[in-house]
């Protein structure tokens, strides 16, 4: 009888054996598996100063007069008064764009809508200078009202200023961005007593440039030209596997 029983002993261990080294094999491989499958996400940025390199200024000689030829002679009158100041300020007249001439009748309207007869005449003609010295422009930007005084009737843009080598920045920035993600994701895995795998994928954001100091945003981007000095600001969401 007891020689029977000790026939299955043997392979009672043997079995019994298997099972527990395949339970601890496959809780170790889960482990690692899950471990593996760990993930952090965090949001990376940078910011650069800059200043525009470039800045435009545009403006419109705009007038009204009572036939279309007269309009345009005395548009014509006034031009080279704008001209002379440009010049005045470091832009020969070479240098002035003046966009095409433009006229336009102005009709008389009744009280019931009616579309009366011409009255008068607009005209106008669009100019543009623009300058690495962008403190240049804005010099001029608030000194060329003064041509009102001498009958020249024109609008004047708020001044545009641009910053030309962009291009380079944004791949300086945009990296920044990744490093301060990385260091970020490196704190609090070493936090929760973990280590920083391998970046498992990376969505960059879009660019703000906005005046200093600025707290605007959109989800479009920004892209300030109306002041002088300027900041650019890189956003980055990036996946780091956990070990």
């Amino acid at each position: 009888m007891n020689s029977h029983n000790n026939r299955f002993i043997v392979p009672s261990l043997i079995m019994g054996g298997a099972i527990i080294l395949s339970v601890l094999v496959f809780g170790m491989n889960w482990k690692a598996v899950k471990k593996e499958n760990q993930t952090i996400t965090v949001t990376g940025s940078a910011k650069k100063e800059i200043t525009s390199d470039l800045g435009i200024l545009r403006g419109t000689l705009a007038l009204y007069a009572s036939t279309s030829k007269l309009a345009y002679d005395q548009l014509n009158a006034q031009k080279p008064l704008l001209v002379e100041y440009l010049r005045t300020k470091g832009f020969p007249e070479s240098k002035v764009e003046f966009s095409t001439y433009n006229v336009y009748p102005q009709y008389q309207y009744y009280n019931d809508g009616r579309q009366g007869s011409v009255i008068g005449y607009h005209a106008s003609q669009m100019f543009s200078v623009q300058s690495k010295d962008v403190n240049l422009i804005k010099e001029i930007s608030l000194d060329i009202s003064s041509l009102l005084s001498k009958g020249v009737d024109l609008q004047i843009n708020m001044p545009e200023y641009y910053y030309t080598k962009l291009a380079d920045v944004k791949i300086d920035i945009q990296a920044e961005a990744a490093r301060d993600a990385k260091m970020r994701a490196e704190k609090i895995a070493a936090s929760t007593g973990s280590t920083l795998g391998v970046m498992r994928s990376a969505r960059m954001g879009v660019l703000q440039i906005t005046p200093v100091n600025s707290n605007m945003i959109s989800d479009y981007g920004m892209n300030d030209v109306t002041s002088i000095e300027k900041e650019i600001t890189a956003v980055i969401n990036a996946s780091f596997e956990i070990q």
